[in-house]
């Protein structure tokens, strides 16, 4: 059985264990992809911003190319409250305060709340999924409580390194699969 727990496993130290080019390589390829999306009709977006010490996707360059190719979209980032499982998304705009989390995840300290009814398109940090559109992240099913307060439409793109495995064994009721996830070799539809 290929379950959440074993997958989170193998997948952090795969990811851990990419040599700094590679590594570099990849989010470079990542972003590319990313540029093929079609996204005019995206007015709010909603970004997470990377865990450096993770060696998660490096999405700065991603805001960076969004904010020129799409100058009217509006970019979201999160604050999360680890204790209670919630998250508050905020406007990030140019004079937008960023602080490290406790886990390192830069955070806006305050701003224009925004409403998960508001956005568009949410990308989705992961570290694997699987070709039904399962993702598998840290475990805490905060972005699953927070994907079921939007809209029912909300593009649901996530991000990942490496490509997907055939299934996850162990899916949840409550997990809210993606639509689509880009990879540095190519955007899988689902």
């Amino acid at each position: 059985m290929v379950t959440k727990k074993d997958i989170r496993k193998a997948y952090l130290a795969k990811r851990q264990s990419l040599p700094e080019e590679t590594a570099a390589e990849l989010n470079a390829a990542l972003l590319e992809q990313c540029r093929q999306l079609p996204l005019e009709d995206v007015n709010v977006a909603h970004l997470f911003l990377p865990i450096m010490a993770k060696k998660e996707i490096d999405t700065w360059p991603l805001a960076d190319w969004l904010r020129e190719r799409y100058p009217g979209m509006q970019l979201v980032l999160s604050r999360s409250y680890l204790a209670t499982g919630n998250m508050q998304h905020y406007l990030w705009e140019a004079g937008t305060s960023l602080v490290h989390n406790s886990l390192g995840i830069p955070e806006p300290e305050s701003g224009r709340l925004v409403a998960p009814e508001e956005i568009d398109l949410v990308f989705v940090p992961m570290l694997a999924f699987d070709e039904q559109g399962h993702r598998v992240g840290y475990g805490k099913g905060m972005y699953d409580t927070f994907l079921r307060q939007c809209r029912a439409n909300v593009r649901k793109i996530g991000l990942c390194l490496f490509p997907p495995l055939p299934a996850i064994e162990d899916v949840y009721a409550g997990d809210v699969p993606l639509d689509m996830v880009v990879t540095p070799q190519r955007t899988w539809y689902f």
